[in-house]
């Protein structure tokens, strides 16, 4: 083979990945608009009159989850599955946002932590990489570690919203998610940095506390205490 005809088999190897990365940019453009519309439904449960609505608005953000889902499934088809890791950064940060909107979702229905699983098939994807298309563990940190700077924001809300034993459940809550992120070794150096602002989200909410406190607004948190729907 000349120099000439194997430059020519390396462009056109060239310009088969480029293809391919484009085709997986146009769907990630489609997947972060849905993100965006997820994320303006469920920010009105900031607004003092949010709270009443919280049921609705879980609702509404679930219905978006499909077209989540079905976006995922055809970019599923963009690529090998062993492929994965190749093209991960095109939608890293697009898988990272729609897990915490996932787990804001869940959170606002139940004020519990949502699982890596339960993430997955909410989004339609798997948890095993084996099978192909998958969460990654860290992109499912990374979007639990946004849960706790959007709570950290809820819980001051809650109190103009005249809510004053919602930051108390948030509280114990971002404790208890921090005790459990104390518990990894993480060395993925973003992640890291994500998860070094998680004391800021805690102190935040402990000064929202105290205040609710030496003001007497202060109530324990209700035992199983869920959001109705």
């Amino acid at each position: 083979m000349s120099v000439t005809e194997l430059f020519s088999n390396i462009q056109g190897f060239l310009s088969a990945d480029q293809d391919v990365r484009e085709d997986i940019r146009k769907v990630v453009q489609v997947l972060e608009q849905t993100a965006r519309e997820i994320l303006t439904v469920l920010q009105s449960v900031h607004q003092p009159t949010g709270f009443k609505d919280i049921p609705s608005k879980c609702l509404k953000a679930r219905e978006l989850f499909c077209t989540v889902r079905n976006h995922l499934g055809f970019l599923k088809t963009k690529f090998p599955a062993e492929q994965y890791y190749r093209f991960h950064e095109h939608w890293r940060f697009v898988l990272q946002r729609v897990t915490f909107l996932a787990a804001f979702v869940v959170y606002l229905e139940t004020e519990t932590l949502v699982t890596r699983e339960e993430v997955a098939k909410i989004l339609g994807i798997e948890v095993d990489r084996e099978k192909g298309f998958h969460l990654d563990i860290e992109d499912y940190l990374s979007g639990v570690l946004t849960l706790a700077s959007e709570l950290s924001r809820l819980a001051v809300n809650s109190v103009t919203a005249g809510d004053y034993g919602r930051p108390l459940r948030i509280s114990n809550f971002i404790n208890e998610l921090d005790s459990g992120f104390r518990l990894l070794n993480l060395k993925n150096d973003p992640l890291r940095k994500r998860y070094d602002g998680l004391k800021y989200d805690v102190k935040k909410i402990e000064e929202v506390v105290y205040d609710l406190s030496i003001r007497g607004l202060a109530k324990e948190p209700e035992s199983g205490a869920t959001t109705e729907k």
